[in-house]
């Protein structure tokens, strides 16, 4: 599926493949602090943040870094994705891509998603674990990179806003920001993915729910593929109160908006997981070089 490089102590990593009797004949092992590639990703670093106040000197002793290492080999198209985590903070994975690789052209936000396999169905659920308070412009844009993930993974992209009314049953603040948010997303993504909002959960996945409170016509309700939420808050806990509920498997999260994949790893991560998020990233690199 992909070619593999493993960053780290050579002799070390190497050492921890045998005990664990893992063959990794197939990835190439690299140390970022002594790499032949050191010097070439340093002078990249500090051409591309001297503006931000970088010196030479903070780059070179910033690309020994593994996650620096493995984006500056990306923003160098020496590699495609990374995935990191099991060792490091969520922060300091996704800071050097933040800062290096950035966002998607026509998006301002990098966002994310869990798969939800459930018996019956996969849904996509975004954004649960990056975006505290989006505003509506960035609820916009969590919406639009949902669906594109979606798409690209082989599920047919119905996207439900999510909100504590459906279409016109009530007014306030947030319904506000999930309707202009709504109308911001269609503007970001083909005419041909249908985005409806706002809705509640039940009136977007239960057609017989969507019958009654859906009076219109509706391409989303009783049969969202997408469910976006409204806040952080929301979409973290939904998640969770699904998977603990149903007992089924949540992927994630994938990260989603910027030019080329990063993922993040849980540091609890079990081997089935670092598979299933390499995986993830390949085909999120492959989407992205369409």
């Amino acid at each position: 599926l992909c070619k593999g490089t493993v960053l780290g102590n050579v002799d070390e990593v190497r050492q921890l493949a045998a005990q664990c009797q893992a063959d990794i004949s197939g990835c190439n092992v690299v140390d970022p602090t002594s790499s032949e590639e050191l010097p070439a990703l340093a002078d990249a670093l500090f051409e591309a943040r001297k503006s931000k106040g970088m010196t030479e000197a903070k780059a070179k002793d910033l690309a020994q870094d593994a996650n620096y290492y493995g984006t500056l080999l990306m923003f160098m198209n020496k590699a495609d994705g990374m995935v990191s985590g099991a060792c490091h903070t969520t922060a300091d994975t996704m800071r050097p891509a933040l800062q290096i690789i950035k966002t998607a052209p026509g998006f301002s936000l990098v966002s994310s998603v869990f798969f939800m396999l459930l018996p019956k169905q996969v849904y996509v659920y975004g954004d649960c674990a990056i975006n505290v308070d989006p505003d509506s412009t960035q609820l916009g844009n969590i919406a639009a990179s949902s669906a594109l993930t979606a798409l690209a993974f082989g599920i047919e992209p119905r996207v439900a806003m999510l909100s504590y009314a459906t279409g016109e049953s009530n007014k306030g603040d947030l319904i506000t920001k999930v309707r202009e948010a709504t109308a911001g997303a269609r503007a970001l993504v083909p005419n041909d993915i249908p985005i409806e909002g706002p809705m509640q959960f039940d009136a977007a996945v239960d057609p017989e729910v969507a019958k009654v409170k859906v009076k219109e016509a509706s391409k989303v309700a009783g049969k969202a593929t997408v469910c976006v939420f409204p806040d952080l808050n929301t979409g973290n806990n939904t998640y969770k109160a699904v998977q603990q509920a149903s007992g089924c498997i949540a992927m994630g999260p994938i990260m989603q908006g910027l030019k080329k994949p990063v993922n993040d790893l849980s540091r609890g991560c079990t081997v089935d997981d670092i598979v299933n998020t390499v995986v993830i990233t390949c085909v999120q690199a492959i989407q992205a070089t369409k």
